[in-house]
């Protein structure tokens, strides 16, 4: 077929071309603020259930490479653009998207109409669909995708959550050397609980002196401890919070005991652990423009995030402070608390893609642990 279909859940049709692999697929559609960065936004783990739109309407013109991915595999469900670029022009690219696509059996469409689409999702509400570059019955799509699920209620931890413990051994990367190699005398040793680890933010960990061991969602409390960490980061990753109840029980058991430091579904699960709720915002915030204000000193960061779920604020324990918040919606966008030597934010410092104004973050959790980087 040279025809190509987005259906919405409640019944929206828009008709264009195939991109990547031919096929169907089905998840939560989003969309993303961000420009750049495509390869990165497609490979990180908390897309897992979700197609992605990029609002941007040209994607793909400095194609892809073997160093711009952020874990093993391609987890978002499909992929959205107004136009794929005709030229892919980079000195670090290895190939196109398209290829790419193909390549990881990625369904997309192009050639729609990606501000209507966009509109709807931001009047509507996020919602489930289906791509398909196989079938042309309009009225059998529309039956399918009414009959979807959101991500409400389900564990998608469990589906990206490395298999075992592994040690990461990889810093930063720099222009003409590469990704440096971790510290032969870490200041730290920290264990990463992985609920989707991207890994520019194990990366950054390394990068403050860190020895990194991972481990999976389902690790005990007592596993984590046994290994002697001077402190426990709580990763990025997709889908609902309260879903992975386990994950939250894990880390209750911790608070008190190390220094804690939470990113996305990491302070998520956190504020759940503190005896906090959360609730599902109506399309989420995904992209690499989100400001957000530091409440003590008033500054402003430019911010990358990919959540559709938030902290309720009024559910927090009188220990936990409120730090930052966004200042589209006034959402929580980070707490902590002195008194368990602890915080998180609800953003990716770690960009990959996205600003660098973050960055300071990984500095704080060394002071925490401390130290200084």
């Amino acid at each position: 077929m040279t025809t190509c279909y987005l259906v919405m859940a409640d019944g929206r049709v828009f008709k264009g071309k195939p991109l990547g692999a031919v096929g169907e697929t089905s998840g939560e559609v989003v969309f993303n603020t961000s420009m750049a960065g495509y390869q990165e936004i497609l490979t990180d783990p908390s897309y897992k259930g979700q197609i992605i739109t990029m609002t941007n309407p040209l994607i793909g013109n400095y194609g892809v490479n073997d160093e711009d991915v952020e874990s093993r595999s391609v987890f978002a469900e499909g992929f959205i653009v107004k136009e794929e670029s005709a030229i892919a022009s980079n000195w670090r690219k290895n190939g196109s998207l398209g290829d790419y696509l193909r390549d990881k059996n990625i369904v997309g469409i192009q050639g729609i109409d990606t501000r209507a689409l966009t509109r709807h999702i931001r009047k509507h509400g996020a919602m489930p669909g289906i791509i398909s570059s196989v079938s042309d019955d309009v009225e059998d799509l529309k039956s399918r995708a009414a009959k979807l699920y959101g991500t409400d209620g389900i564990d998608l931890v469990a589906e990206v959550t490395c298999d075992s413990p592994y040690k990461w051994n990889e810093g930063l990367w720099e222009l003409g050397k590469g990704f440096k190699p971790a510290d032969a005398k870490p200041k730290f040793k920290v264990v990463a609980i992985d609920l989707g680890i991207k890994r520019n933010i194990a990366r950054h960990l390394v990068n403050i002196g860190c020895e990194v061991d991972v481990v999976p969602a389902g690790a005990s409390a007592e596993e984590i401890l046994s290994k002697k960490p001077d402190g426990i980061f709580l990763s990025n990753g997709p889908g609902d919070p309260a879903a992975a109840s386990y994950v939250a029980e894990t880390i209750a058991k911790l608070v008190g005991q190390k220094p804690i430091f939470g990113i996305c579904l990491g302070h998520q699960m956190l504020s759940l652990a503190l005896g906090a709720k959360t609730y599902k915002l109506k399309f989420g915030h995904h992209g690499g423009n989100q400001p957000v204000m530091d409440l003590k000193t008033g500054k402003v960061e430019i911010t990358a995030q990919n959540h559709n779920y938030a902290v309720d604020t009024d559910t927090l324990p009188d220990h936990v402070e409120v730090t930052h918040i966004n200042l589209n919606d006034k959402t929580v966008e980070g707490i902590k608390s002195n008194k368990m030597k602890l915080f998180s934010v609800q953003y990716h410092p770690e960009a990959s893609p996205g600003p660098h104004e973050a960055e300071y973050l990984f500095g704080r959790f060394a002071e925490l642990m401390g130290g200084s980087c």
